[in-house]
């Protein structure tokens, strides 16, 4: 158990800090940060699978006959919501780019009601509203849709059910999923190298080893907060899980404000004050439901 909250909760921090990352590379165009960010992950991930299970692993997990339909789109909806996340925290909108994830855990459940049939309590409706009304209060006060924070929310989502749907382990789906966007990435690349538009290319001409050096390191910047998250998430309830989950966007709310100088106005706190108000009644509730029958 305490083992369960120590790898969950270094995952969570882990991404927490992604924003101190994201601003390494930001002289470098979005787009071909994630290229980089496809490509490395499968590097890593492939010599990580090589490590732990020999050079048998490709044919075994072809032998699964993983639904290459369903990582597709998880392939998909993993690159949409990576490339939003760059260009925020490189755009200055890290506060915007949290807000996605405080939203993300009540939109889980609102999925779960519309696609796997599962029953929301009245904590849950409770929870869910005050999050609408928050999203309603921003677009209000703002005037405009909080779009950054609701496409990173709506496609971790969607990435979290199609995955929920694909029958592999983590490091294993990301494999397949990288798979399927390296090729794509690769394109990419070679095409900004051919064009001389290609940063990393620059950097490597003009003496620049550690902006290189970063964009190497996207690959085990993503892999290796999911294999901490995956031996956390085996360990420990669920109910923790979801506790735990708050300290990444929370750490990126901070740096956004704190490091950063991003605006966070009387407005954006009432919203955000609404959400945590929805969130701890979602926590509270989740964790009374897994007392009654640890109780019993």
């Amino acid at each position: 158990m305490s083992r369960g909250v120590i790898f969950a909760l270094t995952a969570y921090l882990m991404w927490g800090v992604f924003p101190l990352y994201f601003k390494q590379v930001q002289s470098v165009a979005p787009l071909e940060v994630l290229a980089n960010r496809m490509l490395w992950s499968l590097v890593f991930v492939a010599a990580l699978l090589t490590i732990l299970r020999g050079m048998r692993w490709p044919r075994e997990l072809l032998r699964d006959r993983p639904p290459i339909g369903l990582f597709v789109l998880s392939a998909l909806a993993i690159s949409i919501n990576w490339l939003i996340y760059i260009w925020a925290v490189n755009s200055g909108h890290i506060v915007d780019a949290s807000l996605g994830y405080f939203i993300n855990p009540l939109l889980n459940v609102l999925i779960g009601a519309l696609f796997l049939h599962e029953r929301l309590r009245p904590a849950h409706w409770v929870a869910v509203l005050l999050a609408a009304l928050a999203v309603a209060w921003l677009t209000w006060s703002a005037g405009e849709l909080p779009w950054i924070g609701l496409s990173l929310a709506i496609s971790f989502s969607a990435y979290g059910l199609l995955r929920k749907r694909a029958p592999l382990g983590a490091i294993e789906g990301l494999a397949v999923e990288t798979a399927l966007l390296a090729p794509a990435a690769l394109a990419y690349l070679a095409w900004l190298t051919f064009h001389h538009q290609s940063e990393m290319v620059a950097a490597f001409s003009d003496g620049r080893p550690e902006l290189v050096a970063w964009l190497l390191l996207a690959g085990p910047i993503t892999a290796v907060p999911l294999l901490f998250f995956a031996a956390g998430a085996r360990r420990i309830p669920f109910a923790t899980l979801g506790i735990l989950q708050y300290v990444g966007p929370s750490l990126q709310l901070l740096i956004g404000v704190q490091l950063y100088d991003e605006p966070f106005g009387a407005d954006k706190l009432i919203a955000y004050g609404a959400i945590w108000v929805a969130l701890a009644i979602f926590s509270i509730d989740g964790l009374l439901q897994w007392r009654r029958p640890a109780s019993a």
